[in-house]
């Protein structure tokens, strides 16, 4: 059985010395009261309900699995689950950041992220429940009517449903515009929604007592491809005028699916059949309203990352610790003992510093983003809101993309480090890299990430929110330029804060000539964007020690581990830039 310990010291340092979320977010419209006291608390109560509820059972759910009836189209969820919901709505989680006038707390997107790393390292098969639930109250808030808030937003803010997003079908994936799922007029402004969407997480279980579906579908008259999609409220149960449910509606599973990992988050096949639905936003644009919900996703995609990394490190370092085997180079560290522990081995404190760069870059960029998504959401004025905004926008690639991709690579360490005894089930391990292969793949894969980084981002949006970030990254290069404590990294990130504007610059000039270019350059260029971001939160991690009440192994912790970053990862951006400018003709036809 793995550990877990929620990282409450290193997420504090992060919100509250590295990125000062105290004063930005006390400073935003409804913030008054969002001090470092309350979002303490906050924490430390997550922490508690991950460690003692959640985490005990995350290798036994894996090892059950969903079970799916097929008689009747239901399926169940692992034991503990269902009580742990129970626990997680009952203690307000389920509305932490929604609106008040709906039943939430109203607290801020950026403790929201926090406790969900918290609830995912404990627990990401079962975390996977409420998340959804997430993304469709704001796609309600935002596009839904007085009505459908009161009658579906509601009751899953209060934990009593949950919601989903029901996107893909067997001949559409990522490209939405050949979905074929119908909504035909009905009575009383209702729809009949036809078609079957696939690989629909928490679309059947037995958490709640319903289930809302947010479907895409066409309506008779939609326009072709990505132009003709609505968007539809679709319950498990109809609901009555009182709010009581009703009768069954025509939505089930067809499946569920078996799967590498992730295994007990059911994954379903579900079959609309003529089921009543309802309009939510404007017809014809329910791709957009879908995409309030996939951006929030996608950085919370990001966040499970952050949370698998972070409980593979707790493990591969703890075991490190313990394991005896072999000598030092140098000769004995522990005579004592029969052998060194491996820590003394080089090549294993490179694996656990470059899980443990990835993991603390990581944290410290997904809640940098988040409080911007905080500003966007209730800034001062305007221009605030605008930039805040931009930087949302163009940050979302890179922590979605970059941070799963890189957790591949920590999860792998923490498997390497164990040896054999990684690779068997028992010692839980294995599951960390199973579970993390999907977060490359859903809700957008790494090469959609990077194509809409470079492609939208950067060139549709003429670099609206990289001209911000670089501008920020710059000032703190200039703040900071004559730091003794820096010395050893502003030099490098100004040099690649520059580097990256010129390679942008010249690789919008070569699409211009040729559109496959930005095809051959995008995900080289997404990597090469994220690993500059992350040298940019590792500067900044060492700049906020200096004010820092952290203890000073803490701190070392940190000057050392930016010094590995800086050493050792941030150089692999020249292989990105060579790969970039090699253009697309290295890339030849295959036959």
């Amino acid at each position: 059985m793995t550990i877990y310990k929620a990282p409450l010291d290193d997420q504090r340092f992060a919100l509250f010395d590295v990125l000062g979320a105290e004063a930005v977010l006390t400073q935003l419209q409804g913030g008054e009261g969002h001090t470092r006291d309350l979002l303490d608390a906050v924490l430390e109560e997550a922490g508690r309900l991950s460690e003692a509820v959640l985490a005990p059972f995350n290798a036994s759910g894996d090892e059950e699995g969903c079970h799916f009836d097929k008689a009747t189209h239901t399926v169940t969820t692992p034991k503990g689950f269902k009580e742990a919901f129970k626990a997680f709505a009952e203690g307000g989680w389920t509305g932490l950041t929604q609106a008040e006038h709906f039943g939430g707390q109203a607290l801020p997107n950026t403790i929201g992220t926090a406790t969900t790393e918290i609830f995912q390292s404990g627990n990401l098969s079962w975390s996977l429940y409420p998340l959804l639930s997430e993304g469709a109250c704001h796609a309600m808030e935002l596009h839904g009517t007085e009505a459908q808030q009161n009658t579906y937003l509601k009751p899953i803010v209060e934990g009593r449903w949950t919601g989903t997003m029901c996107l893909t079908e067997p001949q559409a994936g990522s490209d939405l515009g050949l979905l074929k799922t119908r909504a035909e007029p009905g009575e009383n402004g209702s729809y009949k929604i036809t078609g079957t969407k696939i690989f629909i997480s928490a679309g059947e279980h037995d958490l709640t007592e319903n289930i809302i579906h947010l479907v895409l579908a066409r309506l008779p008259d939609a326009p072709a491809g990505s132009r003709g999609i609505s968007m539809f409220i679709v319950p498990k149960f109809k609901v009555n005028a009182d709010g009581s449910l009703g009768e069954r509606n025509a939505v089930a599973a067809g499946a569920i699916e078996h799967k590498m990992g992730l295994r007990g988050s059911a994954t379903c096949v579900m079959n609309f059949d003529a089921a009543e639905g309802y309009l939510i936003g404007q017809p014809h644009k329910g791709l957009a309203a879908m995409f309030t919900m996939m951006n929030a996703a996608r950085l919370g995609v990001g966040v499970q990352g952050l949370a698998l990394s972070e409980r593979a490190l707790q493990n591969s370092l703890n075991y490190a610790r313990e394991r005896l085997q072999g000598r030092s180079l140098s000769g004995p560290k522990f005579p004592e003992k029969p052998a060194d522990n491996l820590l003394v081995q080089p090549d294993v404190r490179r694996m656990l510093l470059t899980q443990r760069a990835i993991v603390e870059g990581s944290r410290t960029l997904l809640l940098y983003t988040s409080l911007q998504t905080d500003v966007e959401a209730r800034g001062a004025d305007e221009a605030i809101r605008k930039q805040a905004s931009d930087l949302v926008a163009f940050l979302i690639p890179i922590a979605k993309g970059v941070v799963t991709e890189l957790t591949q690579e920590s999860t792998k360490e923490a498997l390497q480090i164990y040896g054999g005894h990684g690779y068997i089930a028992e010692n839980g391990v294995e599951q960390f890299v199973r579970d993390a292969r999907i977060i490359t793949l859903y809700e957008g894969t790494t090469g959609i990430q990077a194509a809409d980084l470079l492609g939208r981002k950067i060139l549709q949006l003429q670099g609206a929110g990289f001209k911000v970030f670089a501008k920020e990254i710059q000032a703190f290069c200039q703040q900071h330029a004559q730091d003794p404590v820096l010395a050893g990294l502003i030099g490098p990130l100004a040099a690649h804060t520059k580097e990256w504007a010129d390679l942008t610059l010249a690789l919008a000039q070569r699409v211009q000539a040729n559109p496959e270019e930005l095809g051959a350059a995008a995900s080289d260029y997404l990597y090469y964007s994220g690993y500059v971001t992350l040298a940019y939160m590792w500067a900044r991690n060492v700049a906020a020690l200096a004010t820092s009440s952290q203890q000073e192994a803490f701190k070392q912790a940190k000057r050392d581990t930016a010094k590995f970053y800086f050493a050792r990862i941030l150089p692999r951006s020249l292989t990105h830039k060579a790969a970039i400018e090699a253009g697309v003709d290295t890339l030849p036809a295959i036959a």
